[in-house]
């Protein structure tokens, strides 16, 4: 196929040879082919022209000035058919293409800017919380000798310790809070049966409080 800078010119060729085949089954699908990457080139000019518009606007542009580069009359045409064209641009929604609608567009950019919103505070909050484990699985692998003997606390601050040097990943991120959790739940099952004797010191005590404080968060 040729490059999309090829691709108009192409088409324009294959449009005048349209009738070099005699096979009318090879023409059909050669002549359907061509009205795919025709939709494809209007794909293209429509998020191109919008991307165009977006940059006479930052430069200044009214949209009565824009208003003829459009084909339209009036400014607020100018306006609706802008913002139809950015429709091109957006992600399909789970129920469908965007609808060229004005209302349509504007909703759907609402919903897609709401939902890299919200994924941002999620992040912001992973990246706090985070910031906030480091140092509490620190502390139960510092006091690691006066935790409970078991060896399930065992495999777990194992795993703790394995992941915590190279913490970068969100991946292992959540690692090392889900190995957290489960080590916290497994103290607290000891601590629950044996409510005496579980810690060695004071220090591991509060160590443990302090990570199942979080938890809890």
């Amino acid at each position: 196929m040729p490059a999309d800078d090829e691709l108009f010119k192409a088409l324009l060729y294959l449009e005048k040879q349209a009738t070099a085949l005699k096979d009318l089954g090879k023409r059909s699908v050669a002549a359907t082919q061509r009205v795919r990457l025709w939709q494809y080139i209007r794909e293209q000019a429509d998020v191109r022209q919008a991307t165009a518009v977006a940059d006479a606007r930052s430069a200044g542009a009214t949209w009565a000035d824009l208003a003829s580069a459009l084909a339209v009359n009036a400014p607020s045409a100018a306006y609706n058919k802008a913002t139809r064209l950015r429709a091109a641009a957006l992600p399909a929604p789970e129920e469908g293409a965007v609808r060229r609608t004005p209302e349509a567009v504007l909703e759907t950019e609402r919903k897609i800017e709401a939902k890299a919103s919200a994924t941002r505070r999620l992040e912001r909050e992973a990246a706090r919380r985070h910031e906030l484990l480091v140092p509490v699985a620190l502390r139960l692998l510092d006091c690691r000798a006066d935790l409970p003997e078991d060896e399930d606390v065992e495999f777990w601050l194992d795993q703790v310790d394995s992941v915590l040097p190279n913490c970068q990943t969100a991946t292992q991120k959540v690692s090392l809070s889900t190995y957290l959790e489960a080590l916290v739940r497994v103290i607290g099952k000891i601590e629950r049966h044996l409510p005496h004797g579980v810690f060695a010191n004071d220090e591991a005590r509060s160590a443990y409080a302090a990570a199942a404080a979080l938890m809890l968060k």
